[in-house]
């Protein structure tokens, strides 16, 4: 039984990647950083610093040949839902990685929802009873999902824990995460992604 918001086409009336990069350009232009509130401040670097990250991405990664095979393998429509917003650093580090995927099937449609602004569609997608982005969310033309990804992958939902743990603590926390995902260059979501295309075909 697919979700009401899908019936309601929701996913399918949200975002292209290039809409979204499009709209964080424009509320960063558009916005004087002198009159915002400390948090707001915060999230308006934080969305500066990520599209650097991500522009990075998406001019230097080329999806590799084994994983490309998988992907090409899908002979279905499939509509790929991403829940993130500008300010997330751990989406700017992997939804290019998910774009540059998409890209490869045209079976695969991605689109993008802001989570802020769909708290009914975040809060049946929780992490751990937390509104941890980005979520990925795969369905198939009737809405019945096919899997869910995010909001990072394992080995640094490992690090981000054993962080945690030692009592490290934002930003060295971040500054920890980022370090690792510059160093990882996406091989561990690729491998991740090749686990799920490889699941989908024998189903």
């Amino acid at each position: 039984m697919p979700h009401q918001f899908f019936v309601n086409r929701k996913p399918h009336n949200g975002m292209s990647y290039k809409e979204y990069t499009q709209n964080i350009i424009d509320e960063i232009a558009n916005t004087n950083p002198e009159i915002l509130d400390d948090d707001l401040k915060e999230k308006y670097e934080f969305k500066k610093l990520n599209l650097q990250r991500s522009s990075r991405i998406d001019r230097t990664y080329t999806v590799p040949e084994e994983l490309e095979r998988a992907i090409k393998k899908i002979n279905s429509k499939q509509l790929w839902m991403v829940i993130t917003e500008g300010w997330c650093g751990d989406s700017a580090q992997n939804l290019p990685f998910i774009v540059k995927m998409t890209e490869i099937n045209s079976n695969i449609g991605l689109k993008i929802l802001l989570r802020d602004s769909n708290p009914d569609i975040m809060d049946l997608y929780l992490t751990n009873g937390t509104k941890s982005i980005p979520k990925l969310v795969a369905f198939d033309e009737s809405g019945n999902e096919l899997f869910q990804w995010g909001p990072r992958p394992k080995a640094a939902k490992e690090l981000i824990s054993k962080l945690k743990n030692d009592g490290i603590v934002k930003p060295e926390l971040y500054e920890k995460l980022h370090l690792w995902y510059g160093r990882n260059r996406g091989k561990e979501i690729e491998s991740e992604f090749m686990e799920i295309f490889l699941r989908l075909a024998r189903n």
